[in-house]
């Protein structure tokens, strides 16, 4: 191999991961070994790769290729989600391009175009993992609308309806006006948003004496409403008050006019309505509010809906037809105004529902919907995580998953859309339904329905418009991925189900997680997983959320092109721990691509020595050492594994290379410049890296894999590769050897602190004398000692050593003569002075850093250059507190 000066990540990745397909790594069939398996989170057919895939996949990766080399049959499934309401809106958006309306075409001419743009766009996102160097087994990919996965949706709807568990019924729902479509709870985001709280006056019908009381006790000729939506007045129904409050006791059974449309409604009284906030009436309107609803059907309150699908005015609101509700609700404050109705306008903070989905502002509205009811399913779904069947990770999710199972709610299945498994329901020319698969099934069932005394045909028969909700789909993905609905028994159900692990988001534990359980108990009686990772948010140094408004989130195909995927995999771990959110910066990114040059660097040392087959080794205790320091972070690397703490794993493994491997066991053994090495010691630095290079496979595979084939570690067969090597297993280490080196490794810093206090060169060879005191045997490390610190002589001695610089560890007393003379009194002064001067620097950079308003308007380099400053501070301060301590001032 020609070394490369740097490591060249381009050349090796798509070199590598064009090897591993061509070769069939990735590729699972059932076996006798121990089966691993993972289905991927199925990305949306819309998605393209941010930075939340790139944290969930790295982790899958991590996991399944370390089951690889563990000598398990790793099978990582992937695919892709329909997702409904997002593929039907890019496909609505292309053909508004091409000049075409939904509207004017037919279902099978829209579904047509829809499938056009899901062969062209669907795949993108799978080609970018691989990019990431996803080892997924793509002959494997499934997609939820294909046909096997489509057959097990309208199977498992008609297997609910038969249970009754499965209903048809007008309810309040969600409705996204935007996607024209009702979405689930789980599907609207709650945001804080600042509105304005109108005060609308309602003038009071009847006698002079039907008059309310404002605060001050005055009467009034009208009611005042507070409202933040003066576009709904239209649809009220009435006005309702407390019937213990005072001001509003002799209006009970007295009607309002609806301002601007000049409609009569009665006053009502419910313990519902809060007396302290607002005025204390509220304006009822069933068909736009859920409590309003709850409320219109205990009072047999009409229920007037003036919304369109798209959220305009419809001809039921009587004025501002065809006006979309944002824009109506300006001109209607405007028109109440002018009506001397509007009585006065606040600010007003509340919580609003948006769309999941296009981030339209959500509208309760009154539907004809299917429903699944979910209580029964809920509580074995609950019993599997409470008795630790399947464990969420980490467990501090385990009480939301709790709460919401013991608080479900039946799940809204239907979605008003074209795109996805349209629901099996057949209505009869009389209003009457039947569920069945097929137009030729569903007209048996029907003609039992009419007792054959009506005349029917197939074609009578009118198929259910809507679709089923996507999430309806991915439930089963567990088990549809491997046919298990197609072919209940098949070898491929039987070997890899349950599967071992899902990596997901918290935010989707309800409606995708808890859902498959349900679905696994339901089928096949069991658990679908055994473990759930749950990843934290993606968000920037900053703590912000990443999003396209704020312009905070990196092209993750920019970074791996920059940093390397080797480094960018590293650079999303290191900084991810199960469950809490990762504070993402470059920086990180640049540390991957660091710490593969590091590694790439003591590859290149390592290449460049000759052996000498005469040479003596010297190096027994550093080989000792290490050897005793790799089965010791072995230990600590399977122990974060075994808890799913991947992060802690990884650092373990990058401080082992950087730290022990290259800054202190490579020091520790490397030959003089241009001078040979002895074989042993070269074996057994072979042998250390080879195994160096198995441990970081998982997290780095494309450097690993690169090296791994070099002659340096002897001839390697054609399949004889990294990802497939077997992990090491780890040993017995020594203790007290460890903790020696420890004191080793104290000294020689100490040492170079001095030479840098003292801007001694690091060339001058210098004396150190120990008195030892703790019974550590410093002359068995007095080669390393020498070595490393570039000692001339290395003494043991009883006393203090006159005119040195000296330091302690432990019990013991470390000293270096100087040449000059030192005045104690005076360096104490002068290291005095320079720990006060910087501990007053501290003070200040400190006090800006906790400054609130200083970190929200600061810019982010600002702010890096405010952390450098604390951290060289700190720095600083500990060398010259080391000093005042060895000089006892």
């Amino acid at each position: 191999m020609n070394i490369a000066k740097t490591y060249l990540p381009q050349e090796a990745e798509e070199k590598w991961y064009s090897y591993w397909l061509k070769h069939d790594f990735f590729k699972s069939v059932p076996d006798e070994r121990e089966p691993y398996t993972i289905v991927i989170p199925p990305p949306n057919v819309t998605g393209v790769l941010h930075m939340g895939h790139m944290l969930n996949n790295t982790i899958q990766d991590v996991l399944i290729r370390r089951a690889r080399m563990s000598g398990k049959n790793a099978c990582w499934v992937p695919g892709t989600d329909h997702a409904s309401i997002a593929t039907e809106a890019k496909v609505v958006a292309m053909l508004k391009e091409r000049g075409i309306s939904k509207k004017d075409l037919t279902r099978t001419e829209f579904l047509a175009y829809a499938w056009e743009w899901k062969e062209k766009y669907g795949g993108i996102i799978l080609e970018q993992l691989k990019k990431l160097g996803a080892s997924c087994d793509w002959d494997r990919t499934r997609f939820t609308m294909e046909d096997d996965l489509s057959d097990a949706v309208i199977e498992t709807f008609i297997h609910f309806y038969k249970k009754g568990l499965i209903y048809r019924g007008v309810r309040m729902v969600n409705w996204d006006p935007q996607g024209k479509t009702a979405v689930s709870d789980e599907e609207v985001i709650r945001k804080e948003v600042n509105q304005k709280l109108y005060y609308i006056r309602y003038p009071l019908l009847g006698t002079q004496t039907a008059k309310s009381a404002n605060h001050k006790g005055e009467d009034l000729d009208y009611v005042v409403v507070a409202t933040t939506r003066p576009e709904t007045i239209m649809a009220d129904a009435a006005i309702c008050v407390n019937p213990n409050d005072p001001r509003y006791l002799n209006l009970h059974g007295r009607q309002v006019r609806i301002p601007l449309i000049d409609k009569a409604i009665n006053i009502i009284t419910d313990e519902y309505v809060t007396m302290d906030f607002g005025t204390g009436c509220l304006k009822v309107t069933p068909a736009h509010d859920l409590n309003d609803y709850e409320l219109g059907q205990k009072h047999n309150l009409p229920v007037i809906d003036i919304l369109n699908d798209d959220g305009t005015l419809n001809e039921k609101a009587q004025i501002l037809v065809g006006e979309d509700r944002f824009i109506a609700r300006k001109k209607i404050a405007a028109l109440l105004e002018a009506d001397g109705c509007l009585d006065k306008i606040e600010e007003y903070k509340s919580q609003v529902g948006f769309s999941e989905r296009t981030d339209a502002v959500i509208e309760p509205k009154l539907s004809m919907q299917w429903f699944c009811k979910m209580e029964e399913m809920a509580k074995p779904a609950l019993d599997y995580v409470l008795k630790g069947e399947i464990k969420l990770i980490p467990d501090k999710f385990v009480n939301t998953y709790r709460h919401w199972m013991e608080n479900v709610r039946d799940w809204n299945i239907s979605r008003q859309l074209w795109w996805g498994q349209q629901i099996p329901a057949w209505y009869l020319p009389n209003g009457q339904f039947v569920i069945a698969k097929t137009r030729e099934e569903a007209f048996e069932e029907a003609k039992l329905l009419t007792n054959n005394g009506l005349p029917l045909t197939p074609e009578d028969l009118k198929q259910d418009e809507d679709v089923l909700d996507t999430w309806f789909s991915s439930w089963l993905w567990p088990i549809s991925v491997f046919d298990g609905f197609k072919d209940p028994n098949n070898a491929d159900i039987n070997y890899y189900y349950p599967t071992n692990d899902l990596v997901t988001a918290p935010e989707i534990l309800f409606f995708w997680v808890a859902r498959m359980i349900m679905a696994g108990h339901e089928f096949r009686g069991q658990a679908p997983f055994k473990n759930v990772y749950l990843t934290g948010i993606v968000r920037d140094k900053l703590g912000r959320k990443m999003s396209k408004s704020l312009g905070n989130s990196p092209d993750p195909l920019s970074l791996i092109e920059k940093f390397g995927a080797d480094g960018v995999r590293v650079g999303m771990l290191l900084c991810s721990p199960a469950g809490n959110d990762l504070m993402f910066d470059e920086s990180y990114c640049e540390q991957g691509r660091n710490f593969a040059n590091k590694i790439w660097n003591a590859f290149k040392l390592i290449k460049g020595w000759e052996v000498d087959e005469n040479l003596k080794n010297e190096n027994q205790v550093a080989i000792d050492w290490f050897d005793s320091r790799f089965n010791q972070a072995l230990t600590e690397i399977e122990s974060n594994f075994e808890q799913f703490r991947l992060s802690e794993a990884l650092m373990a493994t990058y401080k082992l290379v950087w730290d022990d491997f290259c800054a202190w066991y490579l020091e520790m053994i490397k030959p003089v410049y241009q001078h040979p090495i002895d074989r042993e010691t070269y074996t057994s630095t072979v042998a250390f890296f080879e195994n160096i290079l198995r441990i970081l496979h998982p997290f780095m595979p494309f450097i690993t894999e690169e090296l791994w084939h070099d002659e340096l570690f002897g001839a390697r067969a054609e399949l004889d590769c990294c990802i497939v090597a077997q992990l090491p297993k780890y040993g017995q280490y020594n203790t007290r050897l460890l903790d020696d080196i420890e004191i080793v490794k104290q000294i020689i810093t100490q040492v170079r602190n001095i030479r840098n206090s003292k801007q001694i060169s690091p060339k001058e060879k210098l004396e150190l004398s120990v008195k030892a005191n703790s019974g550590v045997d410093y002359k068995q490390y007095e080669l390393i000692i020498t070595k490393l610190g570039n000692i001339g002589t290395f003494d043991l001695v009883t006393d203090k050593v006159p005119q040195a610089a000296g330091f302690m560890i432990s019990t013991d007393e470390f000293y270096v003569p100087l040449s000059e003379t030192i005045d104690p009194v005076e360096e104490c002064a002068k290291l005095q002075k320079e720990k006060d001067y910087l501990l007053g620097f501290l003070k200040a950079v400190n006090s800006k850093l906790g400054n609130e308003r200083f970190m929200a308007n600061a810019k982010p380099e600002v702010i890096e250059v405010e952390l450098k400053k604390k951290a060289d501070s700190e720095a600083k301060l500990k060398i010259i507190e080391e000093g005042l301590s060895a000089l006892a001032c």
